[in-house]
């Protein structure tokens, strides 16, 4: 059992240790830019002559902390640092300035606008972005009605939606715009009839219905709620075959055709209502229709042109010209189609949904209340990350609630006029290839505000710049001396680019690495390079090789508590080298004297020799860590109890010869125990109990004073045992009498209960079993009597 807990500890052992790997040695950078891409721990010694013999050139790169205990100056680490900069920060503003009403281009919300950040690899750079709702602010409203035939009753409420809805929108906004659009369905089969008279009235022949169409912007965004009612109450119901609609195609034109809509850079609201459902990217095939749709603006006279050519879109692409364009979707539908439109939200952010009522009169409320949620929350969304760049947000919002992860892009219940405030950090890992500057963009959704971020990636040390191209410390100029060590020319190698990969060959190189032509090359501890042995890293960074021919190292010394030289001195060369006031081959024999040193004050109590800080007692009969624990020796307070009695109390086995053996005792005596000395009234103290002969308790004490004078001072009151209370005993046993008695006489007459119940039982049984004599009485006889005729066929008679 023993020996597999050693195995599992030393497999924790080696997981942990794989674990904690340094990532800037393993990363075994050659040059000062490698080193800090490694990562945000990571520097590099710039110092010429940090490097020991046998010590590879990866060697300078390492943890801050462990390049000063190897010797490097805090002066020659290069370790450059990210930072942020704010280069443009306006303050967020209201609608209203000054008494002045603003533009919507002149009213910020968010703060602040742009920011250039230098980014080392693997250090987040972190910074705020306040959001605060202006009061007032701008909104366009395009409405997106589905006009198949099932959606008739409906058109007839929203006639008169502009008005309406522009008297509810004034307590929200002053400014409010309006459009309307329609759709059906693709004009191609199988989607709606091809015939001729189809194409010209979908619907049945009693029916007025306009021709099928994919697309139209019937009114651009306005501010004339009345032009609004006139020209919705111009249009007419269409038709189709299938129950989907083709929405998603309007969807589309509406988000990329700004131009032609009017859409201005405010709060956009694109209310999109029908009572069925929608195609999607594929649906197309059933009409024969297989190119994917391109996301562009096709409108001509206000009609959708390319319905015919173009695939639907797809859900993913519909998300991101949405997003693109700021738009906020609310699904006006049906309660029949609500749990499918539900779904999409989920997927379109800033998106909402409202049940329609069957004829659409519960309109207005719907979109009051979707814009109501909408704008009462703030998503943050950034564009897309260059590679190797990752970004988080945590979200603090109203009432001090914080949040991280997806939910730290978002704050819900604002009002108007509430600030919030999210901390993005922003972390790159390694450099790009190009190196250059990229700039990325971070926007709420729904609004036309955003913040730019230009990240600048330190790829480089500063000290890269200052290289001195062909210096001759680099073997005649055969390198650059960048940041202490050489980067060798094409054709060289070695630490000082020393030699030439052509020139020389290796087996007279490798005899340069071996101790006395040894067959080890580098002792197996490192490689032969140019003629230098070059020693091997090891998995612990904090070990490591050295020497002409890697023959030493800092982890083969002597250990003490399982620990390198005890933990009080150095490793080098596989020799301890000693810390002050320590000795011993592991360092392990203390020079300090203080741990010997007993309560009055000597070393090891006068009776042994200070060793490595332990005492080493001379008097066998003493032990203990300072030679002061005797097991043998008699107490002091049984040796001093008899004096004690007899100067105290005139009493004890010396009363007779008090004066003439305890004369000498210096004593003094108090009244109670309590008055005697504590324990930590003098450097050393004995407090003794002992009894004398009639069985009472006296107390004292026994101190050695500073100059070695014993002093005893005496309890005056004793502690004797008072006699026994014969009242409670008698009482006592009396009642046990009693109590035995009672409880004798309930046992015997509970078991004679159990007896008389058993031998009723038996003989209840007997009775019951009994059986009765069943023979004829003797003196009985038969009426019955048998007569025979001899003459009549030899048969009987009965008489």
């Amino acid at each position: 059992m023993d020996v597999r807990l050693l195995l599992i500890s030393v497999l924790l052992g080696l997981s942990r240790a794989q674990i904690d790997v340094n990532e800037c040695t393993k990363a075994s950078a050659q040059s000062c830019g490698e080193c800090i891409q490694a990562g945000e721990k990571c520097g590099w010694c710039t110092d010429e002559k940090f490097l020991k013999q046998g010590e590879q050139k990866s060697t300078r790169c390492d943890e801050l902390d462990a390049l000063i205990k190897k010797g490097c100056s805090n002066a020659s680490i290069e370790n450059p640092r990210g930072r942020v900069k704010v280069d443009k920060d306006q303050p967020v503003t209201n609608r209203t300035k000054d008494g002045v009403k603003l533009k919507p281009d002149q009213i910020t919300q968010i703060k602040p606008q742009k920011l250039t950040l230098d980014l080392r690899s693997g250090e987040a750079q972190t910074f705020p972005l306040k959001f605060k709702r202006a009061e007032d602010y701008p909104i366009d409203l395009y409405y997106l009605m589905d006009l198949s035939y099932s959606m008739k009753d409906d058109l007839e409420n929203v006639k008169n939606l502009g008005t309406h809805l522009m008297k509810k929108m004034q307590t929200i906004t002053s400014d409010f715009r309006i459009g309307f659009g329609s759709f059906v369905e693709k004009t191609v089969m199988p989607y709606i009839s091809t015939t001729p008279a189809k194409l010209l009235n979908p619907c049945t022949s009693d029916q007025n219905c306009t021709s099928p169409f994919s697309y139209k912007n019937v009114l651009s965004l306005t501010e004339d709620g009345s032009q609004f009612n006139n020209l919705v109450s111009r249009q007419q119901i269409s038709g189709n075959l299938d129950s989907p609609e083709g929405g998603f195609d309007a969807i589309m034109q509406v988000a990329v055709c700004a131009n032609q809509i009017g859409w201005r850079n405010v709060t956009r609201l694109l209310v999109f209502s029908t009572d069925a459902g929608f195609h999607f990217a594929g649906d197309g095939k059933l009409g024969g229709i297989v190119l994917p749709n391109d996301g562009k603006c096709h409108l001509q006279d206000n009609m959708y042109t390319m319905s015919h050519y173009y695939d639907y879109p797809s859900i993913a692409h519909l998300v991101q010209k949405l997003s693109e364009n700021n738009i906020q979707t609310i699904f006006a539908v049906t309660e029949e189609f609500q749990p499918v439109y539900e779904e999409l939200k989920n997927l379109i952010p800033k998106s909402a949904v409202g049940t329609l009522s069957s004829d659409s009169n519960n309109v207005i409320d719907l979109i009051i209340d979707a814009y109501n949620s909408l704008s009462s929350e703030v998503i943050l969304e950034n564009s897309r990350l260059p590679e190797g760049v990752s970004i988080s947000y945590v979200s603090h919002c109203k009432n001090g609630v914080s949040e991280k992860g997806e939910n730290g892009r978002k704050c819900s219940n604002i009002s108007i006029g509430d600030e919030v405030t999210f901390e993005v950090a922003i972390t790159a890992k390694g450099c790009p290839s190009n190196g250059k500057s990229e700039t990325i963009k971070i926007k709420p959704l729904g609004f036309t505000e955003e913040v730019e971020i230009v990240l600048n990636f330190i790829c480089e040390c500063e000290c890269h710049k200052d290289g001195i191209p062909n210096s001759p410390v680099c073997h005649f100029g055969n390198g650059t001396l960048e940041c202490g060590a050489c980067r060798c020319n094409e054709g060289r190698i070695g630490r000082t680019c020393e030699c030439s990969k052509d020139e020389v060959r290796t087996e007279d190189l490798d005899a340069n690495c071996r101790v006395d032509n040894s067959t080890d090359i580098c002792g197996n501890n490192g490689d032969c390079v140019c003629g230098t042995c070059e020693c091997k890293k090891r998995d612990n960074p904090e070990e490591r090789y050295s020497g002409k021919f890697c023959e030493c190292d800092n982890f083969s010394c002597d250990r003490s508590n399982n620990k390198l030289c005890g933990g009080h001195g150095r490793c080098e060369c596989r020799k301890c080298i000693c810390d002050a006031n320590y000795t011993g081959s592991a360092c392990d024999c203390s020079l300090d004297t203080s741990t010997c040193l007993a309560s009055n004050k000597q070393i090891c109590n006068g009776r042994g020799t200070c060793e490595c800080g332990q005492c080493k007692c001379s008097d066998p009969k003493f032990q203990g860590p300072t030679c002061e624990i005797c097991p043998t020796c008699p107490g002091v307070c049984t040796e001093h109890k008899d004096c004690v009695q007899c100067r105290a109390f005139k009493t004890g086995d010396k009363k007779d010869t008090c004066e003439k053996e305890c004369g000498g005792l210096n004593l003094k005596i108090v009244k109670k125990k309590e008055d005697l000395p504590q324990p930590n009234d003098q450097p050393y103290i004995n407090h003794c109990k002992e009894r004398d002969a009639n069985d009472c308790w006296f107390f004292f004490t026994y101190a050695t004073k500073e100059d070695g004078t014993i002093e005893v001072q005496v309890a005056e009151d004793l502690e004797c045992p008072s006699g026994p209370d014969i009242i409670p005993i008698v009482a006592g046993v009396v009642a046990g009498i009693v109590l035995i008695g009672l409880a004798l006489l309930l046992i015997w007459k509970l078991l004679m209960i159990i007896h008389d119940r058993r031998e009723f039982a038996k003989f209840e049984k007997e009775k019951m079993n009994a059986k009765w004599d069943a023979q004829e009485n003797p003196i009985y006889k038969s009426p019955i009597n048998k007569f025979q005729n001899p003459s009549y066929g030899n048969k009987g008679v009965t008489l």
